[in-house]
Order: C-alpha cells, then sequence, then structure tokens
C-alpha cells in the first residue's frame, strides 16, 4: 500500500544535527526500498477551481504559512500501522510540529 506524508512547517531553523539525522533515516528507508519520492514544496502555487463551464486559476500562497504544507514523502508499505510508525519515527527526528498520513489509491 502507498500513503502520502505531508507535513507542516515548523518554526524549528533545522540545523546540522536534523539534517543528519534526516540523512539517516531518508537512506534507511531508500535501501528497504519504502520511500518512492521525498520533497520540500514552495508555499505558494497556483489554485485551479472549476464551477460548471467556468476554470478559475488563482495564484497563491492561500493558507496562513503554518497551515501550508512544507514536505511530503511517498511511502510503499504493508500497512497503516507501518505508515504510521514511520511517520512517528519522522516527528521524533524533527521535534513538535504536525503531519498528516493518508493512504494512496490507483496504481
Amino acid at each position: 500500500m502507498r500513503y502520502l506524508m505531508t507535513t507542516k512547517p515548523s518554526d524549528t531553523a533545522p540545523d546540522e544535527k536534523l539534517y543528519a539525522e534526516m540523512g539517516k533515516f531518508i537512506e534507511e528507508l531508500t535501501a528497504a526500498g519504502v520511500l518512492l519520492a521525498t520533497g520540500g514544496l514552495e508555499p505558494g502555487g497556483a489554485r485551479v477551481t472549476s464551477a460548471g463551464d467556468e476554470i478559475t486559476v488563482t495564484d497563491g500562497p492561500f493558507a496562513e504559512a503554518k497551515e501550508a504544507v512544507a514536505g511530503f514523502a511517498l511511502i510503499e508499505v504493508r500497512s497503516k500501522e507501518e505508515a504510521i510508525e514511520l511517520a512517528r519515527r519522522f516527528r521524533r527526528i524533527v521535534g513538535d510540529g504536525e503531519s498528516v498520513v493518508q493512504q494512496v489509491f490507483g496504481p
């Protein structure tokens, strides 16, 4: 099963220790074949909405910075519990904040 793990930005600036711990975590998940993709996201972007035949494009950012998604990891694991455990490990590394784990449907 595939899961998308997203995280919101934090007020804590990353330091060398955080980079080292995240590097080890990413290497471990990559070697295990669990991590499919990871990355940070720009705070802006574009919102595309449709209502009937009308399609509107609005440039961002849209939410308060603390509400935006700052980064993601796409993982492939055997269960939701395994995905949640990886999110717990991630939170232990990066500290206080919020992450969301959602199953990805489809191929």
